[in-house]
């Protein structure tokens, strides 16, 4: 069963006998419909024959063994063709095109039901196996970047890293000072959390009193730390993603390479160093706020008087517990800084691939610090601290 190509001629303007005529047909095999395409169809404007109305189902396919040379007229002419046809239940096969005739339909034509290559399925060991390969790489980028991190601090100790101190500065305004309001209304409310939801359970056992044992406790070890780096995450990792990622993609940092400038040193340590510096400072703010809220929630709802609730705060808070608060604080914060700068050092060079390497940042981060808040507090508590 044929339908063949109406008005097949020789190449416009070609000589007679020097190319061989554009030809083109479709031929019926059992559940499959063939193209035939042969000739010279470079230069040639004559269209595909159009799809045999029995065409409903099945699968389609090409033979191009006979086909000398061809253009994008011809891959236009066949998406004409095939962009009403890609769908279910009509498969179309790729495979039998040119490779480059092959990538411009793939492209093109984005339906589920086009194969460009043999899909094998992978078994259940198969995926388990590039899986852990996966973790594994990513593993093993994450701990080569930590490296280079703990080298570039030692030239720095040294005085041979390249860092500039000036960007040290203006990394240390942009992380602390603009990140106060933020950190201030997130430790205010959920200070207010902690101090309402403790003080209501506290009440029915009648130990209002120890509201602020309870609030000073958990808000200086363990939230305030938690918070900022929850909060670091979102504002500062990211937009360290964002802009080193953005860098990369206008090939700055091959520039600098170029130039002979480590990159790590010049875009890494000023903002790992401005978070260790700014990490501690944010973390005692947020445990100052979060103790106030607790302050106006003890006395304004519970009655405990302003002087009780300050003196039982200050016998509360201990040494250890202002310093392990600190120590998780700043953990988290350089650990928000470290992500941030891998994803922006690892992104891709567009922009889809830095605003993925900015929510990649994100995530990062926030599981690192859980694994490092879990691990910390085991740790503290084994010790006896």
């Amino acid at each position: 069963m044929t339908e063949p190509l109406p008005a097949t001629s020789p190449h416009t303007g070609a000589p007679e006998g020097t190319r061989h005529a554009a030809s083109a047909q479709w031929t019926g095999q059992d559940n499959a419909w063939v193209l035939g395409i042969g000739g010279e169809w470079r230069g040639h404007r004559a269209a595909l024959p159009a799809a045999p109305g029995a065409l409903v189902q099945g699968e389609v396919r090409f033979d191009t063994t006979a086909l000398s040379s061809w253009d994008v007229a011809l891959a236009s002419s066949l998406w004409q063709r095939l962009n009403s046809l890609a769908r279910p239940p009509v498969k179309i096969d790729l495979q039998g095109l040119p490779e480059g005739l092959r990538e411009i339909l793939s492209m093109a034509l984005t339906e589920t039901s086009v194969v460009t290559t043999p899909r094998l399925e992978p078994g259940r060991i198969a995926r388990v196996g590039a899986s852990t390969q996966a973790w594994w790489n990513e593993g093993r980028r994450s701990l080569t970047f930590v490296g280079e991190v703990l080298m570039s601090v030692g030239r720095l100790l040294r005085g041979r890293s390249g860092m500039r101190w000036s960007d040290l500065a203006w990394q240390v305004e942009q992380t602390g000072p603009r990140s106060l309001p933020i950190v201030a209304l997130v430790s205010f409310l959920v200070g207010l959390i902690v101090a309402y939801m403790g003080a209501a359970q506290l009440q029915r056992f009648g130990a209002q009193n120890f509201i602020a044992d309870l609030v000073t406790v958990g808000v200086v070890r363990e939230v305030a730390a938690l918070l900022v780096g929850i909060v670091l995450a979102g504002r500062v990792g990211a937009a360290f993603a964002a802009q080193i990622g953005s860098m990369r993609a206008n090939e700055e940092v091959d520039a600098l390479t170029t130039l002979g400038v480590n990159a790590v040193d010049f875009l890494v340590l000023p903002r790992v160093v401005a978070l260790l510096i700014v990490g501690p400072m944010l973390t005692a703010f947020a445990a100052v706020v979060g103790m106030g809220v607790g302050w106006l929630v003890a006395v304004g709802l519970y009655g405990v008087t302003p002087l009780e609730y300050v003196y039982a705060s200050a016998q509360a808070l201990t040494l250890p517990h202002v310093l392990i608060g600190l120590l998780k604080g700043t953990v988290y914060s350089v650990l928000v800084a470290l992500a941030g700068c891998l994803q922006g050092m690892s992104a891709g060079r567009s922009a889809q691939a830095v605003g993925d390497a900015t929510t990649a940042a994100v995530v990062q981060a926030i599981v690192w610090m859980v694994v490092a808040a879990s691990v910390l507090t085991v740790v503290f508590q084994q010790l006896g601290w």
